[in-house]
């Protein structure tokens, strides 16, 4: 019977180097580097430096705070201002809003009310006055207006306006062609419409000598008032 001869696995197969032979050392692989970009960096860089700049100014514009002038309660057109009608704020103040500073309060003690004043508000220098509503020579009449005389256009402090007398019932009227008697006037304060009524009523400063024959118009309800054009004309 004849033997078999077992094969021995050839050591180079199974990674066994020779007898005498060292193994050579084995090379990585090489690894390529990425090249850089160097427009990249830069824009990278600068959106890092905008952003920080971005924050900067908002933190800027968060800390810089401003003490004004404020109305702590009403006040209505024509009254004296008292440090109890006024208050201070600490805000972030836009530089278009023309307000009073904080310091500057003393300065507004003592003016009047140009507009009627609202709690809560901030006060403007163009809200206040140093002159009397009614000036000297003036007087002030008080007129009340049905709904159906009260104009569309709202009536605000220092708009011009005409007072005009028309005929009552059972009055002769004047010639045709002839115009109505009027009286100019400026609006001083209109009151809110009447509760249930919806009168308005209107203080309108005219001349002394005009205000008593303002103040009969009125009594015998042969009073209108219309409004002048804005520029006066």
């Amino acid at each position: 019977m004849s033997k078999t001869k077992e094969r021995t696995p050839d050591a180079a197969a199974i990674g066994v180097p020779p007898q005498g032979r060292e193994a050579a050392p084995v090379t990585p692989p090489r690894v390529s580097a990425r090249r850089r970009r160097p427009g990249m960096i830069a824009l990278s860089l600068a959106l890092i430096a905008a952003g920080g700049a971005g924050v900067a100014v908002l933190m800027l514009q968060v800390g810089h705070r401003t003490q004004v002038v404020t109305v702590v309660r009403d006040v209505q057109v024509g009254q004296v201002l008292t440090e109890q009608d006024l208050g201070r704020a600490s805000i972030s103040l836009d530089p278009a809003v023309k307000t009073v500073k904080a310091d500057d309060l003393g300065s507004v003690v003592g003016k009047r009310a140009a507009v009627e004043l609202k709690p809560g508000s901030l006060l403007t220098l163009s809200q206040v006055t140093k002159d009397s509503l009614v000036k000297a020579g003036e007087q002030l009449v008080p007129i009340g207006l049905k709904p159906e005389q009260v104009p569309a256009t709202e009536l605000v402090p220092g708009q011009k306006v005409q007072l005009v007398h028309v005929p009552a019932q059972g009055e002769t009227a004047k010639a045709s062609g002839t115009p109505p008697e009027s009286i100019a006037g400026r609006v001083v304060k209109a009151s809110k419409a009447a509760p249930g009524t919806g009168i308005v009523v209107v203080d309108v400063a005219t001349s002394a000598n005009d205000g008593p024959t303002v103040a009969s118009w009125v009594s015998s309800s042969t009073l209108r008032l219309v409004l002048d054009a804005q520029d006066g004309s």
